[in-house]
């Protein structure tokens, strides 16, 4: 491995002399200030306006002097640790984060120095080609050459995004501690630094655990630089709490989750400086009065101020075109938190769908292929039992069972005995497969994509995810990435027709065959299964899903013309929802009521349309059980089954004792 770091040094180092090389063609007329005061406005699918994005209102170019000094220290630290050593590029640090990739085999370090994204978020144009890398090194180091270390670092902190519309550390620090920049003292700024590499993900709105474990590293990045000492670092780490104090800001934004959610993709397309000052006019695909209809949903459903949030997500499945996004949080007016694209919750029982589909494609006929629906016991290992963590065992939420059952029957009861013996058989990496393709874009490897407890929903994904992967299925197996603009319109008044805004990508990741025969089960689930009150008489299909101690409820489902996918839960954190309104919530109870209120009104009110017949039918072939499944005593479980047939509740499971549909399993 030694000689391997090596070479990636030295290959770095020849990819620096070829920067040079090829930096007698670029020029830093290239680069452009950022220029204040020209905003880009966002329009709804009927053509009202969103809101503007702020320019003044949202960033305020400080001075280094102005600036808290622990800011560029952290900044350093954390980002470019040999910032005020190399010449624009960092050849050790290409090496060492093409090392940290290679040993971690994925993404995990980046190599582009503090001038670098400087030089990208000022550069004009958004090619993705090897040319444009070369010439943004070239750049940099015409850049460093040209402007002192201080106005580059000035630069950046005043350019580089921090999340929730700041730009620039003055805007954050104004949006995050409502205070200005020279205020913040250590533990603040080593929050604000580590959240430029990826604003979303560090979120401390959204993600205060994520945001909190990056705080960290930035103050060990710089206690293990000499910057500071170790009592500094103790004090920064001995408060948990990240102090925040939320800033009023762009209060004149209508629809900010779906706001928040174009503006990424504004800035990934045309960069940060374009989309902050550009003079770009947007026009989404956002239905107001859809909007309104799912806020009113949550709203007729959810009536107190104690209750938990509701995430609502419409996803047109012949287009990918979102429709509706949207969420409420009873008691809270101003939330910041995006529990659309953000927020990540286990979703029970609705990931069975996956696995339902994986079985389908392989040749498993969910009607003649049968199950001990039992008390089920996984052993990976020999000795062990189910309270260390060791085996995994899994109940029905009100340890009721039907015995030999079949697939499909499984899938109405959503009986968790079942879908465990299922996903070992079919195999999590396959399962994991088929939910990637089908839209869900959250990374599902856990433990190398064995973790067996997945198919019953263990893994953290969000509301568009699911609404995706549903919308695929409602499509007849073509699977349509996400679309939140239809046009923008640039400065000069031209139609951006390179980027693709508008023109759906589309992609056939099932046969019709196996989407049909996944969406006749769902339908019945709706007609007669776990998902009932979802009813509003017209062909639905759906499934529900609720985790461990009703922490989170869910009812994803879709018609021929719309996928929905609703989120119930509290937005602190995975909180028992057992009792609401007098009641534990199930993703078969207020989930579902939501879901039904939001298509009544929408769908709802268009001619009714069936679901296509399919072309193409699933080839089933024989099926023999697989070894996982008989890792139990089937027939002596059996033995003491209850043969009850589908139930509208929905039943659930745990690792060691009824509580709710979803465990979250050990392996």
């Amino acid at each position: 491995m030694l000689a391997l770091a090596g070479v990636l040094a030295a290959a770095a180092v020849a990819a620096g002399a070829g920067v040079y090389v090829f930096g007698s063609s670029c020029d830093l007329d290239a680069l452009r200030e950022a220029r204040i005061g020209q905003n880009s406005f966002v329009y709804a699918a009927d053509g009202s306006l969103l809101g503007s994005i702020p320019a003044e209102r949202n960033r305020q170019v400080v001075p280094l002097t102005r600036i808290s000094p622990w800011i560029p220290k952290a900044t350093v630290a954390i980002e470019d640790r040999r910032f005020y050593e190399h010449g624009g590029i960092d050849p050790q640090g290409i090496a060492r984060a093409v090392w940290a990739d290679v040993r971690a085999r994925r993404v995990v370090q980046g190599g582009s120095t503090i001038t670098q994204q400087l030089v990208r978020n000022l550069y004009i144009s958004n090619e993705r080609t090897v040319q444009r890398k070369l010439k943004e090194a070239c750049l940099a180091l015409k850049l460093n050459d040209a402007w002192p270390k201080q106005r580059i670092l000035a630069s950046y902190l005043n350019q580089v995004y921090y999340g929730n519309l700041a730009y620039g550390i003055e805007a954050a620090s104004q949006t995050y501690f409502s205070k200005p920049s020279r205020s913040l003292n250590l533990r603040e700024a080593a929050l604000l630094a580590g959240m430029t590499q990826a604003p979303s993900a560090y979120d401390p709105f959204a993600e205060p655990g994520r945001a909190l474990a990056r705080r960290d590293e930035v103050l060990r990045a710089m206690r293990e630089q000499g910057v500071i000492d170790e009592q500094q670092y103790r004090w920064a780490r001995r408060a948990r709490d990240l102090g925040l104090r939320p800033g009023r800001l762009y209060k004149e934004i209508r629809e900010p989750y779906f706001f928040a959610y174009v503006r990424d993709r504004l800035i990934r397309a045309y960069g940060t400086e374009t989309v902050r000052s550009g003079g770009l006019t947007v026009y989404t695909t956002i239905v107001p009065r859809w909007q309104r209809a799912a806020r009113d949903a949550i709203r007729a459903t959810l009536t107190e101020p104690t209750d938990p949030a509701a995430a609502v997500i419409s996803i047109d499945p012949a287009t990918g075109a979102i429709r509706a996004m949207t969420a409420v949080v009873p008691g809270r007016r101003d939330n910041q938190f995006n529990l659309l694209s953000q927020a990540r919750r286990q979703p029970g029982s609705t990931f069975k769908t996956f696995v339902l589909t994986a079985a389908v494609e392989q040749g498993i006929d969910p009607d003649t292929s049968y199950y001990v629906s039992a008390p089920f016991t996984y052993r990976p290992v020999g000795d062990g039992n189910c309270d260390d963590g060791s085996w995994w065992c899994v109940k029905t939420y009100d340890s009721r069972y039907a015995g030999w059952i079949s697939i499909t029957r499984a899938t109405l009861r959503s009986d968790n005995s079942v879908y465990a013996q299922l996903t070992l058989d079919v195999g999590p990496e396959r399962i994991a497969a088929v939910a990637r393709k089908m839209g869900v874009r959250t990374p599902l490897d856990v433990n190398g994509s064995y973790f067996p407890s997945m198919g019953l929903g263990s893994i953290a994904v969000s509301p568009l995810d699911m609404a995706s992967a549903y919308a695929t299925l409602a499509a007849g197996g073509i699977y349509s990435e996400p679309m939140a603009i239809r046009r923008v319109v640039l400065a000069d008044g031209s139609d951006d027709t390179e980027t693709g805004w508008g023109t759906p990508k589309r992609t056939r990741v099932l046969s019709d065959g196996v989407a049909a025969e996944v969406t006749r089960i769902l339908e019945d689930n709706v007609s007669y299964g776990t998902g009932t009150r979802a009813a509003f008489g017209r062909p639905a299909a759906g499934k529900t899903g609720t985790t461990d101690r009703h922490a989170d409820a869910w009812f994803v489902g879709y018609t021929p013309d719309l996928a929905t996918a609703v989120w119930m839960g509290y937005q602190a954190g995975e909180i028992p929802m057992e009792n609401v309104h007098g009641i534990a919530v199930a993703g078969g109870t207020f989930p579902a009521q939501i879901w039904r209120l939001m298509m009544e009104r929408t769908i709802g009110l268009r001619p009714v349309r069936d679901f296509p017949a399919a072309k193409t039918l699933p080839e089933f072939k024989p099926f023999q059980r697989g070894k996982w499944a008989l890792a139990s005593d089937p027939y002596a479980a059996a033995a003491t089954t209850d043969s009850a047939t589908a139930t509208t509740a929905e039943p659930g499971s745990t690792t060691t004792a009824p509580a709710a549909n979803e465990t979250t399993p050990r392996p």
